[in-house]
């Protein structure tokens, strides 16, 4: 699928709840080849997503000499040893997911003086193997997170992939709401209609744009 058949998609899904212009397409390189990141950079897309650190150190320099205003979300889990490396390359950190990076990310921000726009992830299906803040502890993270001063600007999702997605993003806007966030990082390839409709500020779309990926 086309770069511009998912933009079509995301604006007629975005028409019919009524907020036009308000879902920022996050397109997921993570793993894909240089030259099919550079065929979207040349349609002229400038938002991108990678899930680690040390590919995107890799990859997004060059890229960045390039073109210009290039916006970088770092959208899979953060080590703290490496979230000073974090903090230079990424615009946007969508996985604050514990007290001890929340702790490390301020220390560091006062430091540096600068720190990109944060959202704290939820795990919204309260699963064992999957990271994020419970439900029933966010509101307290999101006063500790925003105590430190650091930037949190909303919440990030993965839903189970075995329950229905409208039900997590549905949570997630709730917990948003009553703590005063607008930034609801949520629904990838397979959903993002959804969750356009029950709110979605960032979508993360992979290979729908890019095509399979290789692991190989």
């Amino acid at each position: 699928m086309s770069l511009s058949a998912i933009q079509g998609r995301i604006a007629k899904a975005e028409e019919k709840a009524g907020r036009a212009g308000q879902t920022t397409l996050i397109a997921v390189s993570k793993v894909q080849p240089n030259d099919r990141v550079k065929a979207v950079l040349d349609e002229g897309h400038r938002i991108y997503g990678e899930n680690k650190v040390q590919e995107a150190a890799g990859k997004w320099p060059d890229f960045q000499a390039q073109y210009s205003d290039i916006d970088l979300h770092l959208i899979g889990p953060l080590q703290t040893n490496k979230a000073r490396q974090a903090m230079e390359l990424f615009d946007v950190i969508h996985s604050v997911d514990r007290p001890k990076l929340a702790k490390t990310l301020a220390r560091l921000a006062q430091e540096t003086g600068a720190c990109p726009d944060l959202f704290i992830q939820v795990n919204t299906g309260e699963e064992a193997q999957k990271a994020g803040i419970l439900p029933g502890e966010a509101d307290a993270f999101v006063g500790e997170c925003q105590s430190m001063e650091l930037p949190v600007k909303g919440l990030m999702c993965l839903p189970p992939v075995d329950e229905e997605a409208s039900l997590h993003f549905a949570l997630l806007a709730k917990i948003a709401a009553r703590n005063g966030l607008s930034g609801l990082s949520m629904g990838m390839s397979g959903d993002f209609e959804k969750a356009t409709a029950l709110g979605a500020t960032h979508i993360r779309v992979g290979s729908a744009i890019f095509g399979e990926r290789d692991y190989g």
